[in-house]
């Protein structure tokens, strides 16, 4: 999580429904395989044109962008970046931003910037890839930081956008008899703030996302499909190659909410970070949808 946020500032169903075919589960917008750009990080800056290009011969359809900097997405405006977008057939239906700087001075002149790139290039979630909290205050660290989504949505929407908050694993410590994720979900305006649920935290947790598709149904129109390396869990490894049931999962979309997913890597890519989001979107394509 922390290189991560480091870097974006740098730059239920009736028991019948189980037995459906997972692609029976999806409306037509999901069965779009997306790829989250962080998973490319390395390789962007270096060629934006070529890397897009890439990611589309690849076999995706929607990408989620990250590191809007200086009005630039590696060096294109929202408006450059768009047309490139457009001219490989992808859209970008999400991006990562953070909300650190009005959390601590109540300024709203960086978020709202950062909104207006994500609506310019066909946004409709403005995604916080992990979000401040005071951990020393406990549970009611998370409540102030449940409180300051519903303020950050209430923005994203007057810009025609929804919110949405991607977890890691630290949500799910136990804060006596709930955790982080427990209260944002609780505290949060349902009909505000939405969750892209990053699968492999929540696996690496020791959670089970089903168990939550269930708890909080229809909460979760967003996910990051990774999976887990069997033989060591701290990394991540094409989809199907590791331990996570995917197949399980992507049969409850519907129960989830899920209008799009994407793939990330962040870690071990074989045999080199193109051929493995290739890997990761022939197996999806085959086997999950």
């Amino acid at each position: 999580m922390n290189s991560r946020r480091t870097f974006l500032k740098q730059a239920g169903l009736a028991a019948g429904a189980a037995l459906l075919i997972p692609s029976f589960a999806f409306d037509k917008a999901s069965k779009n395989v997306g790829l989250q750009l962080y998973t490319l990080r390395d390789e962007l800056p270096k060629d934006v044109k070529g890397v897009i290009e890439k990611v589309a011969k690849a076999g995706y359809k929607e990408v989620e962008t990250y590191g809007f900097a200086n009005g630039k997405f590696w060096g294109l405006t929202p408006k450059e970046f768009k047309a490139l977008l457009d001219a490989n057939g992808l859209k970008a239906p999400s991006g990562h931003y953070q909300m650190d700087d009005f959390v601590k001075t109540g300024n709203t002149d960086r978020l709202k910037a950062d909104i207006e790139s994500s609506a310019a290039i066909g946004g409709k979630y403005f995604t916080i890839a992990g979000a401040h909290v005071d951990m020393s205050k406990g549970a009611d660290g998370f409540k102030k930081t449940a409180s300051d989504f519903n303020k950050v949505a209430e923005i994203a929407k007057a810009s025609g956008l929804k919110f949405a908050y991607h977890n890691h694993d630290f949500e799910f410590k136990n804060l006596g008899d709930t955790t982080g994720y427990d209260i944002y979900l609780s505290e949060t305006d349902k009909n505000l703030v939405n969750f892209e649920m990053d699968l492999y935290w929540v696996v690496r947790s020791g959670n089970d996302p089903l168990a939550l598709f269930k708890k909080y149904p229809g909460r979760f129109p967003m996910w990051h499909v990774k999976d887990m390396d069997k033989a060591k869990p701290e990394l991540n490894t094409e989809v199907g190659k590791g331990s996570i049931d995917f197949k399980s999962i992507f049969a409850q979309a519907k129960l989830s909410g899920m209008q799009h997913f994407f793939v990330e890597h962040e870690t071990n890519y074989q045999p080199d970070p193109i051929g493995s989001i290739k890997t990761s979107c022939d197996y999806i394509k085959a086997n999950l949808i």
